[in-house]
């Protein structure tokens, strides 16, 4: 499969200019790459990287605007994207020439005389792929499409083959007159195609499998070896706002032969606002300031390239930095010219860790305490208090049940009940967390007991269980392996099925006494779907499982998932609280963690990891540093170089809040706690278990229906819908206006109106009104038209419609 080069060095070669003086601008040294070309068949391609490196070392591509031509013409041609294409054998010379200085990039042209023939697993599938023919949305979607069926991504070639070579009464193709066959005539759109065109008629593409028509339709070559990866360059680059990038990719065969695939490789931005990049491997710079992950797919493999945008022209005063965490952020900050914001004050801080912490709002009395004291320690000892407070277990068993299945429709209302007395219990006892999960792996008991084994009664199948535990704990998305290689990983059908053999164990029985027990005992390896071999159990990454000296398949599976080696378990739950606490996950999804999908800041990232493992699993000790960080304690308000910036914590994030604390806020706020249908009075709706409980509220508020593991449940995005419910809600107003409502209490009293306007704030937004607001509020007293209790009413009413108030920040 893969062409010799065996002059591709891989090296750059660097050529002084000639005789310009250094201040001259076209005095910059250039790097071509590579330093020689081998083309050997006839579709052989080669990209050219050429990069420019001025005095002060910053380095930028010029592929696109340097001059070629050949010492001897007709030998192979070169197109504006620095793409390398044979014409005929022999040797010659690309002269590369930038402003004043040039390169010569030696060039060897065989195989065209006598070609290899191609095979279509190696050369045909990569076609289709980037086409776009086998993806789910086309020919690769379950029941085909128009009759015509691929498997997705070309993940089973042989079946692939078979349905162009031979169903249809092998109609697909033709090989006695390729230009007439069905494949390339809808390909180009010369017959009608639902999927239009999809190959240039005459291109590289269409010449190649014209050529494996023709050479017969063959398999492929018994000589053919197994590609083994790729190689993206460059792997990291730093572009200037507004400039580009072309990328490379290089494919290595088991025999360490090297073929460029840019053609034929598939490329994806993760954050394409910062960085984006089109089907060639172009890399397009925005004006905005960041970093962005390019994924690069190529016959299931998959790597990435790590663009950096920093911002020119600004130096950045580090803050002083708290702990680790403030000095990985600002090393960041720094790196992309983002000065942060400077620190949030005490009134912001305070309502901001208590409802990222507890799920609550400070009451009146607690602002008041903490505004007043004086202490330069009173931020540490808050966050210990909280951490410390039965509303901190209240808060995080609700979080977690949203992705446990606590769902009483799944699991039973018994089995609910019990599930989230577990989870609180667990947050009470702050349990080490690598404690907590290998209990939920390996539990056994009731599903009615106190305890986690109910999520086994909502997981119901091995494969089911296996790809839950994955996600939740390690944050491995492995279920797209179920049918075919997974598109942006390395994982196959083989890893889903070895995963999924821990839990061929799990047994669950019917009990007198109600509910069913979960057990476990002895357990089989699973068949692949498609070729029937048995696949041993084994971990992700991993050798096959050694049970001898466990009863329990599971117990395999916890210890290698808790051990100090494993790659993703403890990154998976600091990325979960991160993104809690911060707005973001430094990976997005937080549950898709992947080298294709690195982290905003990987220093950091790994750090917080090592953190966690220094203090035993202690989420309450780990949240201590979180939230002591100078980067936690952040300002909300942008400056001038970081207003754009989303993705690296220069400045403090407004977050919708949950439903549940939303609506406890505004209970807290008018002094009217809810009623929940079927629940007596005096319960926040964050202690409320029962899921499905009817309410427009949490409805509207995106409360999810715990189905799924993914914390993507629940809706975080703002809509009219509940801008109007909190606007003309009769249910809010009826606690605005409540007889044992705060307004009502405070307009009983002989309390002036000043007192009355800085109680309303310190209970909504944790903090006294400034002066401004302060004449604004008061002038709703001075109407003579509106009485005391209706003038403390609006106020009431236009806070709690404040953006302060219904945002975190």
């Amino acid at each position: 499969m893969i062409a010799r080069s065996r002059r591709y060095l891989g090296l750059l070669v660097t050529v002084v200019a000639w005789a310009a003086p250094p201040s001259d601008a076209l005095a910059a040294a250039v790097e071509v790459s590579p330093a020689a070309v081998a083309l050997d068949r006839p579709e052989a391609a080669q990209q050219l990287l050429v990069t420019a490196s001025d005095d002060s070392g910053r380095r930028r591509d010029v592929t696109r605007d340097v001059s070629y031509r050949f010492s001897v013409e007709g030998i192979a041609k070169i197109d504006a994207r620095g793409v390398l294409r044979p014409l005929a054998e022999g040797q010659t010379e690309l002269v590369v020439r930038h402003g004043r200085e040039q390169v010569r990039v030696p060039l060897t042209v065989s195989g065209l005389r006598n070609p290899v023939p191609l095979s279509f697993p190696q050369d045909v599938i990569p076609i289709l792929t980037k086409a776009g023919c086998n993806a789910g949305a086309c020919h690769g979607k379950a029941e085909g499409k128009n009759g015509f069926k691929l498997s997705v991504f070309g993940f089973d070639a042989a079946a692939d083959y078979d349905a162009l070579t031979k169903a249809a009464r092998g109609r697909r193709i033709d090989r006695l007159n390729p230009a007439e066959s069905l494949l390339l005539r809808k390909g180009t759109a010369q017959t009608p195609h639902g999927g239009g065109r999809r190959i240039r008629l005459l291109g590289p593409e269409y010449q190649r499998i014209a050529r494996w028509m023709a050479e017969g339709g063959n398999w492929g070559r018994r000589d053919s070896t197994e590609l083994v990866g790729i190689r993206v360059e460059p792997a990291e680059v730093s572009v200037a706002m507004g400039g580009r990038q072309q990328i490379r990719v290089t494919a290595i065969d088991e025999a360490g032969r090297l073929q460029c695939v840019t053609a034929e490789a598939e490329f994806s931005s993760n954050a394409a606002d910062i960085a984006n990049v089109d089907e060639r491997g172009l890399v397009q710079a925005s004006q905005t300031p960041g970093e962005a992950a390019v994924l690069v797919r190529y016959m299931g493999q998959v790597a990435v390239c790590r663009v950096t945008l920093p911002r020119p022209g600004v130096t950045v005063a580090r803050p002083a930095e708290v702990n680790f965490v403030d000095r990985f952020v600002w090393d960041k900050l720094q790196q992309l010219g983002i000065q942060p914001s400077g620190p949030a004050d005490d009134a912001v801080f305070l309502r901001r860790v208590f409802l990222d912490t507890i799920g609550m709002l400070p009451t009146p009395d607690e602002s008041r305490a903490f505004l007043a004291n004086q202490s330069p320690h009173k931020r540490s000892k808050l966050i210990r208090q909280l951490l410390n407070r039965d509303e901190y277990a209240d808060y995080w068993a609700m979080r977690w049940a949203d992705i446990l299945h606590v769902n009483q429709a799944a699991i039973t209302p018994q089995g609910a009940v019990a599930m989230h007395r577990w989870l609180r219990r667990q947050f009470i006892e702050n349990r080490p967390y690598d404690e907590f999960v290998r209990e939920i792996v390996t539990v056994r008991g009731n599903t009615l007991a106190e305890g986690p084994a109910a999520l086994y009664k909502a997981l119901g199948t091995p494969e089911k269980i296996s790809r839950s535990m994955s996600q939740l704990f390690l944050g491995v998305r492995i279920e797209c392996a179920q049918c075919h290689h997974h598109p942006f990983e390395k994982w196959g059908q083989d890893d889903y099925f070895a995963l999924a053999g821990f839990f061929t164990g799990v047994q669950k029985k019917g009990i007198a006494s109600g509910g069913e027990l979960v057990f476990s005992v002895g357990g089989e390896d699973l068949k692949h779907p498609r070729n029937g071999e048995v696949i041993p159990a084994r971990a992700l990454g991993a050798q096959a499982a050694d049970f001898s000296n466990v009863q329990d398949r599971r117990q395999a599976l916890a210890d290698w998932m808790t051990g100090a080696e494993n790659p993703y378990f403890a990154r998976m739950i600091v990325n979960r609280l991160w993104a809690h606490y911060f707005g973001r996950g430094l990976v997005e999804p937080v549950d898709d963690l992947r080298a294709t999908n690195p982290a905003t800041n990987e220093p950091l990232m790994t750090a917080l990891a090592v953190h966690l493992r220094e203090v035993d699993y202690d989420l309450k000790a780990f949240t201590h540093t979180l939230l002591s960080s100078r980067v936690y304690q952040a300002s909300s308000e942008p400056n001038g170089s970081n207003v754009d910036d989303l993705q690296n914590y220069s400045h403090a994030a407004y977050r919708t809040l949950p439903a549940e604390v939303l609506l406890d806020a505004i209970s807290q706020a008018t002094d009217v706690p809810e009623k929940f249908i079927g629940w007596p009075e005096g319960y926040w709706a964050v202690q409320i278990w029962d899921n499905q409980m009817p309410s427009y509220f949490f409805r509207i508020f995106g409360r999810p229906s715990r189905v799924s593991v993914c914390e993507c449940e629940r809706s975080n995005e703002p809509s009219i819908a509940q801008a109007l419910h909190l606007m003309n809600s009769p249910e809010i107003m009826r606690k605005i206006s409540h007889r044992r409502g705060r307004v009502r209490a405070l307009t009983q009293t002989a309390a002036p109106p000043r007192e009355i306007i800085d109680e309303l704030y310190l209970a909504t937004l944790s903090r006294y009104p400034d002066e401004r607001e302060r004449n604004l509020m008061l002038a709703a007293f001075d109407d003579l038209a509106v009485d005391r209790r209706a003038a403390a009413e609006d106020i009431l009413w236009a806070l709690l419609n404040s953006k302060e108030f219904i945002f975190n920040h």
